[in-house]
């Protein structure tokens, strides 16, 4: 948005037209049908103006002009402490308001620009500063608030999408649609009613009308403003942190740094980096002063004052904080237009309007949150809040909000990432599942920040039975730094049980909640009690919104069912075998009232029913990651005893087990109650997953990347595959490689785009190098791991498909099945192929001698119009003609228009005649192809006329 103030006529004289160049992305490379790639150039290095990076990332490149003069700004920031001009903008003549809002600073090339917002992208310009005319303060207003905006694409005003509905704009989630807007806030409901309104006085319009009204707050910046007055942050230029890039940018690895985000605050915590003292003020509440300067990625904060923010510090590279090697950084995620993208889409995947490409790093352990908003009562949606102010919006999710699964299916090529389930046990195992749905190799580990109650699995973890408001910054460290350690999961599959006696039940059924459990499944008195209780909520869900309530309800369902003796004749009803020894009788003699299959040591809110077996030599301790399920069994003694430190009776410890159940029996899975009908259980391992144990002390420091380290080089075979193998082969990735032809071995650097890889493989191309059939220019990447053909390759690198083999298409290529029978035709002599003055003497003797007809005829035969197309065009001049007929008689007898098609187009006769006396025509005639015999009739008329032409001239 355009400001006024940079119109001031008195800086007509030092303003000079700047060109820019959009560098647009290369036209779309569409496989298998249209490969065609375009190549598109980059600027030279010396005629960018000022920084790559400042202008790399969007794609803009300014070219100076000869004759501009250049300042250098090197003067520090000289700001007033009883006015926030740093982050406002100024009037037109130059005057800045008191109360004017706090403007995002992120960093620009030593010189300012005016940002371009017509959509036809006209001329920017360039101001520099000149003492003679205004102040430093004014002067740095005005560029601090166009110093974000200079490098953006041109984006819809955000006012202008609905002006109908001030509330219509404003978004409380993260915009995954490609009607995105770049700097977005994602705003909450807040009454922080101390706070002022961030767009300030001059232009807050609940100011104007004197009366209370909402605020909302930015869960990414943590900036507060009106909800009327929320449009009004446009006037002066303040946008949130970027989360996302465009695609168009034409070199990847230059904007591999991200910008500080400034913003200016009224009131700040800690110290400041610059001097060391903190930030406390006499009488702060109300206070309209700007006291501090924070960036919103790295938590910095300096003094408003000029000896703590110096002006070289607006185009530093953030160092994006202590939680850089979890945060994913903008850099990463590209908006992709529609018209960028495949037109042949995957088979049962639809488009999306945004991709990860991740900058290979051994360090970095990116972070993928997951949020479920119901559990533990608020906690959810304000742990969702803060996440977004720690890390990158756009990897924190609402499982609310559709589920994982989307989250997953983005971020699944993303090396070394990290997961954190926000929520109860449940949650685990819901992501887990999914995890299994997307069957990525290696799983990403799942860290665990548990909310609500229970929680057995966090404990097992080390993460403790709940979350307790510990700085979440401490908690990302621990997932950082937590051990991978692995979790047995297991497999529930029912069975109806025929031989039991029916029984009317309307609240029965033949199947479990979870088909997958990973801490527990138990059947009897606790199962019963889950039971009642998950009903009651189910039809008074008012009633149980209090965590205390919830446990006190637990415990009077518990003594209810204790007096009633409700499943006191459990041990009649139910069948055990484990790993093929039947407990039943030890079952029945014990009387239990509730069997446990455990697979974590912690069971019903953190008690331990295994115990410490060590005096006993029949069992082991147990273990999560062991491929054993142990047994438990409890009577109502041992149930009491459990609270106080007691266990259970332990029955086994196994890999497999059978229960029957001979009556409609009360059951749950991690927590997931029902009542299951008569059934025939079958438990047994399916997997393991990883998961991230918490350490209980952080041993290594956080790291800061500055400069992400480069991996070290790659040796890549290369191999090719011709276009009728892909399609024929695209479904089966084993036989595709076993059809693929060897063409070589590259050596690159490990963050090497395609790009790189791609003159790499043109210069296997070299003479002295050459050991087959040379690339068509139409060729391109294939990725074998999803199918997928890359339309940009500066956007990809060469480790997201694979570290040791790569596959590129060819569609001029000759297949590999017609390769192999060309070689064995070679080798056995059954085809010959010859060159020169031996094809005189061949054809004779053959002709004599009746040998096996010549390649041209075999492939003709067989209708392969890839080898007669290969045949011809790498000039191997064949035998037109045979003892009896020409091939170009045999292409027309079995109605090959097209073999026919390229054999006239190479030369053949068409006046030539068998020895029935028939033409190529009369033989298209006999097949009774009409469309065919017309095509020769007229190619033939054409041959006449040359022939007559070339008589007439000689």
């Amino acid at each position: 948005m355009e400001d006024a103030s940079f119109r001031h006529p008195a800086l007509t004289h030092l303003t000079q037209a700047v060109v820019i160049e959009n560098i647009k992305p290369r036209p779309l490379l569409r496989p298998p049908r249209c490969l065609r790639r375009n190549s598109s150039h980059l600027l030279p290095e010396d005629s960018v103006f000022q920084s790559r990076a400042a202008y790399g990332l969007y794609g803009q490149y300014n070219r100076r002009s000869s004759s501009q003069v250049h300042r250098t700004l090197s003067k520090p920031i000289q700001t007033s402490t009883t006015s926030p001009s740093l982050g406002q903008l100024a009037s037109a003549g130059g005057s800045s308001d008191s109360g004017a809002a706090e403007t995002d600073v992120t960093s620009s090339g030593s010189a300012l620009h005016k940002s371009c917002s017509s959509p036809l992208g006209g001329h920017e310009e360039t101001i520099f500063y000149d003492p003679y005319l205004e102040t430093w303060e004014n002067f740095l207003s005005k560029a601090i608030a166009k110093s974000g905006l200079h490098h953006l694409p041109c984006q819809p005003s955000t006012s202008s999408l609905n002006r109908t509905d001030p509330e219509a704009n404003i978004r409380s989630t993260v915009d995954w649609t490609e009607s995105a807007v770049y700097g977005d806030h994602i705003w909450f409901e807040t009454n922080a009613s101390g706070d002022y309104c961030y767009v300030g006085e001059q232009h807050c319009i609940a100011r104007a009308l004197q009366k209370s009204v909402s605020r909302r707050k930015c869960a990414a910046c943590k900036i507060v403003a009106h909800t009327i007055c929320i449009e009004q942050l446009e006037k002066i230029n303040f946008r949130c942190k970027p989360s996302f890039r465009e695609s168009g940018s034409r070199n990847i690895r230059e904007p591999i740094v991200v910008r500080h985000h400034w913003v200016h605050r009224r009131r700040q915590e800690g110290k400041c980096k610059q001097c060391g003292k903190g930030f406390q003020q006499k009488f702060a509440f109300h206070s309209k002063e700007i006291v501090a300067i924070s960036c919103s990625w790295c938590k910095q904060a300096y003094h408003n004052k000029v000896s703590c923010f110096m002006l070289q510090q607006i185009e530093e590279a953030c160092p994006i904080g202590a939680h850089a090697a979890l945060i994913v950084p903008p850099t990463w995620i590209i908006r992709v237009r529609r018209h960028q993208v495949i037109l042949r889409p995957i088979e049962g995947r639809q488009w999306k309007p945004f991709i990860i490409r991740p900058i290979p790093s051994p360090l970095m352990k990116p972070l993928l949150v997951f949020v479920n908003p119901k559990s533990g009562g608020n906690q959810g949606t304000k742990i969702l809040q803060s996440f977004m102010w720690y890390l990158n919006p756009r990897q924190v999710f609402d499982l609310s909000q559709g589920g994982p699964k989307e989250g997953l299916e983005l971020y699944r090529k993303v090396h070394n990432l990290r997961i954190l389930a926000c929520g109860g046990d449940g949650t685990v195992g819901w992501i887990l599942s999914c995890l299994d749905e997307q069957a990525l190799n290696p799983q990403p580990p799942v860290a665990v920040l548990p909310l609500g109650t229970g929680n057995d699995l966090a404990r097992t973890l080390n993460w403790g039975g709940g979350y307790t408001d510990e700085p979440l910054s401490k908690i990302l460290s621990h997932v950082e730094d937590g051990t991978v350690v692995q979790l047995d999961r297991w497999n529930l599959q029912v069975e109806p049980n025929h031989s039991a006696v029916a029984e009317l039940d309307e609240q029965q059924t033949d199947k479990l909640p979870l088909d997958v459990f990973n801490n527990y499944f138990s059947l009897g008195f606790d199962a019963h009690v889950t039971l009642e209780f998950h009903e009651s909520r189910e039809a008074n869900p008012e009633k149980f919104n209090s965590r205390f309530r919830n446990k006190m309800f637990y415990a009077g369902t518990a003594f209810s069912d204790f007096l009633m003796g409700s499943s006191k004749d459990l041990s009649k009803h139910i069948k055990v075998v484990c790993d093929g020894t039947d407990l039943t009788s030890k079952v029945q003699d014990l009387k239990l009232q509730c069997l446990v299959f455990l697979n974590i040591p912690r069971y019903c809110a953190g008690t331990t029913p295994w115990g410490n077996p060590s005096e006993h030599h029949d069992f082991e301790p147990q273990r999560h990651d062991d491929g054993y399920i142990e047994v438990i069994g409890f009577t109502m003694t041992s149930l009491a005893t459990l609270q106080v430190g007691g266990h259970g009776e332990r029955l086994n410890q196994c890999r497999e087990v059978t229960l029957t159940t001979t009556k409609p029996l009360p059951v749950q899975v991690d927590g997931e109650p029902c009542r299951l009908a008569p059934s025939v259980i079958h438990i047994s391992l399916r997997n393991q997953a990883n998961m991230v144990q918490k350490t209980k002390r952080r041993t290594s420091l956080p790291h800061l990347n500055n400069q992400q380290p480069v991996p070290e080089r790659l040796r890549i075979r290369v191999s090719r595959i011709s276009m009728t193998d892909y399609e024929a082969l695209h479904y089966d990735k084993d036989k595709l490689r076993q059809a693929s032809i060897p063409l070589g071995l590259i050596v690159v650097p490990g963050d090497s785009d395609l790009e790189t890889c791609r003159e790499h493989i043109q210069r296997l191309q070299e003479p002295k190098i050459l050991s087959s059939q040379r690339l068509s220019p139409k060729w391109c990447f294939l990725d074998p791991t999803l199918h997928l053909f890359f339309h940009q390759e500066h956007l990809n690198y060469v480790s997201e498909i694979s570290q040791e083999e790569i596959f590129i298409l060819d569609p001029e290529l000759i297949s590999s099945c017609l390769l192999m029978l060309f070689k064995h035709s070679l080798s056995s002599g059954r085809i010959r192929i010859l060159r020169g003055d031996k094809i005189d003497s061949q054809r004779q003797r053959e002709r004599e001698r009746g040998e096996d007809e010549d390649l041209l005829h075999h492939a003709v035969s067989t209708g392969s119009k890839e080898m007669v197309r290969y045949i011809l065009d790498n000039d191997v001049k064949m035998m037109l003609s045979h003892a009896n007929s020409t091939v170009l008689h045999r292409a027309a007898s079995l109605c090959h228009r097209t073999i026919c098609h390229y054999l006239v187009e190479a030369g053949a006769s068409l006046m030539k005649t068998d020895l029935q006396g028939d033409t190529p025509k009369n033989r298209a005639e006999k097949a009774h192809d009409a469309e065919l015999a017309a095509y020769l009739e007229n190619r033939q008329h054409y041959q006449m006329i040359q022939r007559e032409d070339q008589e007439t001239a000689v």
